[in-house]
């Protein structure tokens, strides 16, 4: 149900985006050009014909896109101008970098144009009532004039500049993750001849965007990071974020960040009070670790990845919580194995919450296993057992049972009706992104017998460990 409800969302969103971009391409696209007029003449709505010789670009020509069109306008005394303006808000041109007021004639710098929208304004008569008792009101003739109107690359959107530009047929995307000064993109293959145009468009149309990249292979599993090429822009790998109030330094070509999750950072975070203890297992550059920490709690983050761990550390001191945070550099099992037992025993026996954050969803819920026989047994009654909020990908029909069933096997230990099932995302068609949150169970913890397993994909950890690094600002 949730996956279902999650494609019928984002199938809206796109239609109501569709939707939004026809308006106006029905005011600049057409098969003909529109026909000139005096006075009353009715003006057919058909201005923008898209010239042929762009479709098939490879190399951007902006200069291909420039037409000049006719549109209807008023003539407007100076003095009523902005009520005038307000009174046909309705009817005023609406297009991309054009001001819908202009100079008028040399002659005279007493009146002004006021740009129509030829979809709605042909003649006089097009006016409504009240429009045109406006225009009687404040002295002003409702004689049309043609204007003559220079339309560039630069008055036309993203998607309107690509689909002229693409094959006729082929999915158009203008899609991308933007972080920092980086838009990142997943190219398809058919898109590929016409990266560098894209990625050009890309970075003309929004402004802040310096670097445009295109993955060229799947995120990899040990260290989450992927190849990438740069389309247009510098070639400026560090980015500077803000997420949920805190900021974060990284080089975006090798340590794993999503903007996607910063919702699910939130979420996590905001279960943690002053006092708590988080040991954060793939900690990345830091998006649970640093929140958690400002919040008051301390922090035992770790990740594999040399250069996340740099980062980790980097990032800590960039928001002054390095005395609240210990960082390690090591295999996500030995991080449980280590640092983790030997802070426990004595966790158990307090009253702050213990959370454990295991943000590896390729990996994750194969390292649970970790958890078997970790501690040895002790007489104790009440305890405050570590909360689990493990993140894992699926295929299945029934994402929630499947990351159920994949945990309670790894921990050897059912945990149906013992935990809850988050739903974070779709990551791709038929492929969702849940956290699954529970108690470790004490049978778990205190287990007997042989409990590791090799399960884990990640290479042999290398020397721990857990010192500050150096300044990288």
């Amino acid at each position: 149900m949730l996956r279902f409800l999650s494609r019928t969302f984002e199938s809206a969103q796109t239609q109501t985006k569709l939707g939004s971009a026809a308006v106006l391409q029905s005011f600049l696209f057409s098969d003909s050009v529109s026909s000139g007029f005096v006075g009353r003449t009715v003006m057919e709505p058909k201005l923008y014909r898209l010239p042929p010789e762009v479709r098939g670009m490879t190399s951007l020509d902006k200069d291909a896109f420039t037409q000049t069109i006719t549109v209807p306008a008023l003539q407007v005394p100076t003095g009523v101008l902005n009520k005038v303006v307000k009174s046909l808000k309705k009817s005023t041109l609406q297009c991309p970098g054009v001001h819908r007021v202009v100079p008028g004639s040399e002659e005279s710098s007493s009146f002004r144009l006021v740009l129509l929208d030829p979809q709605r304004v042909s003649s006089a008569s097009s006016f409504s009532e009240a429009e045109a008792e406006a225009l009687r009101s404040f002295g002003v003739s409702d004689e049309l004039r043609q204007y003559d109107l220079k339309l560039t690359y630069d008055n036309l959107k993203t998607e309107e500049v690509l689909e002229a530009v693409l094959p006729q047929g082929q999915d158009v995307t203008s899609a991308f993750s933007r972080v920092g000064h980086i838009a990142h993109m997943n190219l398809r293959d058919h898109q590929l001849p016409y990266k560098n145009l894209i990625g050009q468009v890309i970075m003309d149309k929004n402004p802040g965007v310096t670097c445009v990249v295109n993955k060229t292979n799947m995120i990899d599993s040990t260290y989450r990071n992927f190849k990438m090429e740069v389309l247009a822009g510098e070639e400026n790998m560090v980015a500077k974020v803000k997420e949920n109030g805190v900021t974060y330094e990284f080089d975006f070509s090798r340590v794993y960040w999503n903007p996607r999750l910063s919702t699910e950072h939130q979420r996590v975070v905001q279960l943690v009070k002053r006092g708590d203890v988080v040991f954060d297992v793939f900690a990345g550059v830091g998006p649970f670790a640093i929140p958690a920490a400002r919040l008051g709690a301390k922090v035992l983050a770790n990740d594999l990845n040399p250069e996340s761990y740099r980062w980790l550390q980097h990032n800590c001191k960039l928001n002054k919580v390095e005395s609240k945070v210990q960082t390690f550099n090591l295999d996500g099992r030995d991080f449980i194995r280590g640092p983790l037992r030997r802070e426990l025993p004595a966790l158990l026996k307090g009253e702050s919450a213990v959370h454990v954050v295991m943000n590896l969803p390729a990996l994750a819920l194969e390292f649970l296993d970790a958890f078997r026989g970790l501690l040895q047994p002790e007489p104790t009654c009440d305890q405050n057992l570590p909360t689990v909020h493990c993140y894992g990908f699926s295929k299945h029909d029934d994402p929630e049972a499947d990351v159920v069933q994949r945990a309670s096997r790894s921990l050897g230990f059912p945990l149906e009706n013992k935990c809850s099932v988050h739903f974070v995302r779709n990551v791709a068609p038929n492929k969702d992104m849940m956290c699954v949150r529970f108690a470790v169970p004490k049978d778990v913890l205190y287990c007997s017998g042989e409990t590791k397993t090799e399960s884990s994909e990640e290479p042999a950890p290398k020397k721990p460990k857990c010192e500050d690094a150096p300044d990288l600002t």
